[in-house]
């Protein structure tokens, strides 16, 4: 078969499958049987084959090879792919939340710890100018697709919906284009109390009470998003390039003394940086292996 022709019919039938996917996922809601379900999604295997065949008897080296030039994750790996081909599905749009419901979500304990961490790192609070409730919005770049996954488990109940894969807009000094992966909350009052401690006039700050309320949870989660391992010293660096002098030599006062820490402030082109040397790396290892996840343990030197 002529490969342009492949390719535009494997392309139907991903647009096709791609419809019965998106039904499939409305049928609880739309309370169809379920052997209808039972043959929709049976449909979109059987579609799923058929490419897949097609793609063999053309003779392309893999099945992934013909979408690459098509879906946006440049050189991507084939399970890039197929996740970037799901994400990319037109979501269900969920209801709008009333204010009775937006008011029964709480926070547990565990996960206000983790949003500490998290905050003080990549994580995006968001609060519109004349909003009353606030969003939290998750993203990294997509090798970091597994820890995004593992925190949206965290998160799930807030969410709208999954994560999904995009590109960024070109770098300003390089202009290369990188895939990031995200997710964002429903905007609720549980979330208010975060924003109001690290944004109180709209920037992110450290709060003067970042000693109360640093845990070593908190710690793990923050390293996950603003830690670097340095192998070759056995050093861990924290990046806190965006906060004052003030506020980081506050962070490593913090870590010192409740963590029995000897970390210190390395000045950096673009700011100051916390390094915790080889000689407290052990320390570190003790106070986080049971809080760290799995994919970003090696941040720790583990």
């Amino acid at each position: 078969m002529n490969r342009f022709l492949l390719g535009k019919n494997i392309k139907e039938m991903v647009i096709l499958f791609s419809k019965i996917i998106i039904l499939a996922t409305a049928l609880p809601s739309l309370r169809i049987s379920p052997l209808l379900a039972f043959v929709l999604v049976g449909t979109g295997t059987l579609l799923f084959n058929v490419m897949y065949i097609q793609s063999i008897g053309s003779g392309l080296t893999s099945f992934g090879d013909l979408f690459n030039n098509f879906l946006l994750v440049p050189n991507g790996s084939p399970e890039e792919i197929s996740l970037l081909l799901f994400s990319s599905l037109t979501p269900i749009k969920p209801k709008r939340l009333t204010k009775a419901e937006k008011e029964a979500f709480l926070l547990p304990e565990t996960l206000k710890q983790i949003l500490v961490g998290l905050i003080m790192g990549d994580l995006h609070v968001y609060k519109q100018k004349l909003g009353i409730n606030t969003s939290l919005v998750f993203e990294q770049g997509l090798v970091h697709k597994d820890y995004i996954y593992h925190l949206y488990e965290l998160f799930e109940i807030y969410c709208r919906s999954a994560p999904k894969i995009s590109n960024r807009l070109p770098d300003k000094r390089t202009g290369n284009i990188y895939t990031r992966i995200q997710f964002s909350t429903y905007t609720l009052p549980c979330f208010n109390e975060f924003y109001n401690l690290f944004y109180p006039k709209g920037i992110k700050i450290i709060p003067n009470i970042i000693g109360e309320l640093l845990t070593p949870l908190s710690l793990a989660y923050w390293i996950c998003d603003d830690g670097g391992w340095i192998k070759r010293d056995k050093i861990v660096k924290i990046s806190t390039n965006s906060f004052t002098l003030a506020e980081v030599n506050l962070l490593v006062e913090v870590l010192n003394n409740k963590f029995h820490l000897k970390c210190y402030v390395s000045k950096h082109t673009s700011g100051y940086v916390i390094t915790i040397p080889s000689y407290s790396i052990s320390v570190l290892q003790e106070l986080l292996a049971l809080h760290i996840p799995s994919m970003m343990r090696y941040k720790i030197g583990l």
